[in-house]
């Protein structure tokens, strides 16, 4: 069971980071992303905003940036059963639920548009945390 959440944290880290090398790509290119879903997304309102960059940095290479350390720290887990890997992933994971959870409200209640993009990440991000909470309880069995 702990094997298998180690790959499933390996394989979701790799669907957000193409979703977050996607949206990181149009961002470079000033190309619009291709995200309307029935009039229920509007990822261009979001991309746009100004709640789409931290410091001038786009939240998109924030994406990259977390999901390539989820995705490396992942594999190395997948070979080294170490169990302060396994606490980091745990953490690291927390920290990008939490600014998840942040920039939905952001979507939501101050831009109120959604972005179907960001909402996979988020997702993504949750189950990843999910996962890491499964391969290492936080408490130890007694």
């Amino acid at each position: 069971m702990k094997r298998a959440g180690v790959v499933c944290i390996v394989v979701l880290a790799f669907f957000g980071l193409a979703d977050s090398i996607y949206l990181a790509q149009n961002e470079i290119s000033n190309t619009p992303l291709i995200c309307t879903v029935q009039n229920l997304s509007d990822c261009n309102i979001v991309a746009t905003s100004q709640y789409s960059r931290i410091f001038g940095i786009p939240l998109a290479e924030f994406g990259v940036a977390f999901f390539s350390i989820v995705f490396i720290l992942s594999a190395l887990e997948l070979f080294l059963f170490n169990r302060i890997l396994r606490r980091i992933l745990q953490m690291i994971s927390l920290v990008g639920v939490v600014a998840s959870l942040y920039f939905s409200f952001i979507e939501i209640f101050v831009i109120h548009a959604l972005c179907i993009y960001c909402l996979a990440s988020a997702g993504i991000t949750l189950f990843i945390l999910i996962s890491a909470s499964i391969i290492e309880p936080v408490r130890k069995n007694v």
